[in-house]
């Protein structure tokens, strides 16, 4: 590939970003008319797109061949736990009830989906719902070479709170232990090499969340909320939290957006809507997706299936895949951007 054509294809902004492949370092060469484009993401679904603008720069016939692989987000000095997690990403809320859990999971069986290796750390320890979810439930754990290894499920790796306690029974710990249960989830489970971790975090903004950015460096979080005034207050003070514990915000989702009949159409928009929206562009944060009320997302759970599996041409399943896709592709871009500037300093 000549100079002047990488130059021309290096110029292409990404789409959705101010950056250009080249300040991205997406662009590779392989021989005169073949160029290879690096996507830092199995995840990543603009292979199209992409082509289009390429061959709209280049001014001549050329080919373009498409290259997958996740990029790990550069971590600072001394963060040993997960170190085999490329990316670390916390998913929380400000109050209970507005379908977090569920998000996580689906966030992790979406990646997954997609080609990504996927653990998923169950730290909402006092109602842990991962193994219901991932269809799981009262398994036991298995230890070997005194490590604990994880429970794998639809592609995903789980360890949670709800392995090891009996059925009906509460956790009643104060912060010492749970910031001990933490640091054993991270240190003592055989994960291996990961994409992606999840932590599926209590909700609001207690010991855990400070616990687990004092562990380990958090790629960034996502915050869930419904559309209504109550949560979307409540979820603001979760954002507000993290910029204390100096943890990146990736973004809000509005779960239970709308609901639209399946009989008629009709959209009701049951707990208001738009509200999250409002409050992202206040904050100057990402709209990461929002998803609709739907009867899937529960008989989804009930069958221990992740709705992007259970059924995954449904609106919440469609609307979660690319919640998948927007965290998969802002993180891996965002890695390729500080690891292009490194390498350049």
């Amino acid at each position: 590939m000549s100079a002047e054509l990488k130059q021309k294809l290096e110029s292409v902004v990404y789409p959705g970003r101010t950056e250009t492949l080249g300040q991205l370092g997406l662009v590779q060469e392989i021989d005169g008319t073949t160029a290879v484009i690096n996507l830092p993401s199995p995840a990543i679904t603009r292979e199209a797109e992409l082509t289009s603008l390429l061959q709209a720069a280049a001014g001549q016939e050329i080919q373009i061949k498409f290259q997958k692989e996740q990029i790990a987000t550069p971590r600072g000095l001394g963060s040993s736990l997960l170190a085999n997690a490329k990316n670390i990403i916390a998913v929380a809320s400000g109050k209970g009830g507005v379908g977090k859990s569920t998000v996580a999971c689906n966030l992790g069986a979406a990646l997954a989906k997609m080609g990504c290796s996927v653990g998923i750390i169950d730290a909402d320890v006092y109602g842990p719902s991962q193994p219901m979810l991932l269809g799981v439930n009262g398994t036991a754990l298995t230890i070997r070479e005194k490590r604990i290894l994880p429970v794998e499920a639809h592609g995903v790796k789980l360890i949670s709170m709800g392995f090891l306690m009996k059925p009906g029974d509460a956790v009643i710990w104060r912060g010492p232990m749970l910031h001990g249960m933490m640091n054993q989830f991270c240190r003592d489970v055989e994960w291996g090499e990961l994409d992606f971790m999840i932590f599926d975090l209590p909700p609001g903004t207690g010991d855990i969340s400070l616990s687990l950015s004092q562990l380990i460096d958090i790629t960034g979080a996502v915050v869930v909320s419904t559309p209504q005034d109550l949560a979307l207050d409540v979820a603001t003070k979760a954002v507000g939290m993290f910029k204390k514990l100096e943890v990146p915000v990736l973004g809000l989702v509005e779960n239970m957006s709308y609901y639209c009949c399946p009989e008629c159409g009709h959209r009701d928009d049951i707990f208001n809507h738009g509200g999250t929206k409002a409050a992202a562009d206040k904050l100057q944060l990402p709209m990461l997706g929002d998803v609709p009320l739907n009867s899937e997302l529960r008989k989804a759970g009930d069958a221990g299936v992740p709705a992007v599996l259970h059924n995954p041409d449904s609106a919440p399943a469609q609307a979660l895949m690319k919640l998948a896709t927007n965290v998969a592709e802002m993180v891996s871009l965002n890695a390729a951007l500080t690891e292009k500037q490194l390498a350049s300093a």
